[in-house]
C-alpha cells in the first residue's frame, strides 16, 4: 500500500541550540508533546520577554497542533574585566630592562612579575548605558535567530516522527482490512443459520400460542433478519477504511479529522460484534476492535 504523497507531521519532538553574543551565552530548549489544539508556552529571562509575541508569531506560522514548551537560559559573564595599563607596562619594563642590563647574569623580566606591578592592570570600566542598550538589542537579535533555528530543528524533528507514524499507521489499515474482508467470508452462512433459528423460534411460539397473531411472528422474524446482516457495518467500514487512506495521502494536518474516522471504525465495529452469531465472527470482531484501538493510539500523535 502507498505511503502518504505528504508528509505526516507528529506533534512529538525536542530541538537545541545555542550561542553567544554581547557577552553571554544563551541556549533554546523545545518540547513538544500532543495536544488538542496549538498551546505555546515561553519562559523568558528578564530583559528578553518582550521578544515573546514575535516568537509567538513565528511559531503559529509552522505549527498547528501541540503543546509546545520554549524555555531559554541566558548567562551573563557580569565578571569584573581586567585591562592593562599600556603606559604603566611600558614604564614598568623599561626600568626592568635596564636594571637587568645594569646587573650582570640577571634574567630579562617575566612577563607575569611585570603584570604583577601594580598599576599595571586596572579594572576596566563598565560599558555606558548607551553600549548596554546596544548589546542587550544585538543579544536579542541573536536569541529571536537561534529561536528560529530550534523552531526549524523542531518542525523536522516532527516532520521524521511523523513519516514512521505514517508507516506504522498504513500498516495499522491494511490489518483492518483484512480482519474486515475475514469477517465478512465468516458472516456469509450466518442468514441461514439465524433462518434455522427463527423458525426454531417461530415454532416455539406457536407452540405455546396456537393463537398468536400473524404480525407478531412477522415481527419476531425481522428482528432475528436484522440481526443477522453485518453486510451494512462492513460496507462502511470498507468506505471509512477508503476515507483514511486518502487522509494519509493528503497528510497535512489530518490530525482531527483522522480521529474522528477512527471513532466511526469503532461504532461500526462494535455493532458487528453485536450482531454477530458464531463464534469465528466475535472472535474476528474482537481483534478487529484491537486493532482500531491501536490505530486510534496511533492517530493521538498526529499533527
Amino acid at each position: 500500500m502507498a505511503i502518504a504523497a505528504r508528509p505526516i507531521s507528529s506533534m512529538t519532538g525536542f530541538a537545541r541550540s545555542d550561542g553567544a553574543e554581547g557577552g553571554a551565552s544563551w541556549a533554546w530548549e523545545l518540547r513538544s508533546v500532543n495536544g488538542r489544539g496549538l498551546e505555546l508556552r515561553f519562559r523568558l529571562p528578564g530583559g528578553l520577554d518582550a521578544l515573546e509575541p514575535r516568537l509567538r508569531e513565528a511559531a503559529g506560522a509552522r505549527l498547528r497542533r501541540g503543546n509546545v514548551t520554549a524555555n531559554l537560559s541566558v548567562r551573563r559573564d557580569d565578571g569584573q574585566r581586567l585591562a592593562v595599563d599600556q603606559a604603566a607596562l611600558d614604564q614598568a619594563l623599561a626600568l626592568a630592562l635596564a636594571l637587568a642590563a645594569r646587573i650582570p647574569g640577571s634574567l630579562p623580566p617575566r612577563a607575569e612579575a611585570l603584570l604583577a606591578l601594580p598599576g599595571v592592570l586596572r579594572a576596566q570600566a563598565p560599558s555606558d548605558g548607551e553600549d548596554q542598550q546596544r548589546l542587550q538589542a544585538s543579544l536579542a537579535e541573536a536569541v529571536a535567530a537561534g529561536f528560529a533555528a530550534a523552531l526549524e530543528q523542531l518542525v523536522a524533528a516532527r516532520a521524521s516522527e511523523g513519516a514512521r507514524l505514517g508507516v506504522i499507521l498504513s500498516g495499522q489499515i491494511d490489518e483492518v482490512v483484512a480482519l474486515c474482508a475475514q469477517a465478512r467470508r465468516e458472516a456469509e452462512g450466518q442468514p441461514a443459520a439465524q433462518r434455522d433459528r427463527m423458525m426454531e423460534t417461530v415454532q416455539a411460539l406457536l407452540a405455546e400460542t396456537p393463537a398468536l397473531p400473524t404480525d407478531r411472528i412477522a415481527q419476531e422474524v425481522a428482528i432475528l433478519a436484522a440481526r443477522s446482516d453485518v453486510r451494512e457495518e462492513l460496507d462502511r467500514l470498507a468506505a471509512h477504511l477508503e476515507a483514511a487512506r486518502a487522509l494519509l495521502a493528503e497528510g497535512v494536518n489530518i490530525g482531527r479529522r483522522f480521529d474522528f474516522l477512527v471513532q466511526e471504525f469503532n461504532r461500526e465495529a462494535n455493532t458487528l460484534c453485536s450482531k454477530s452469531a458464531s463464534v469465528a465472527l466475535t472472535a474476528t470482531g474482537l481483534r478487529l476492535k484491537a486493532t482500531i484501538e491501536q490505530l486510534r493510539e496511533q492517530v493521538q500523535n498526529i499533527e
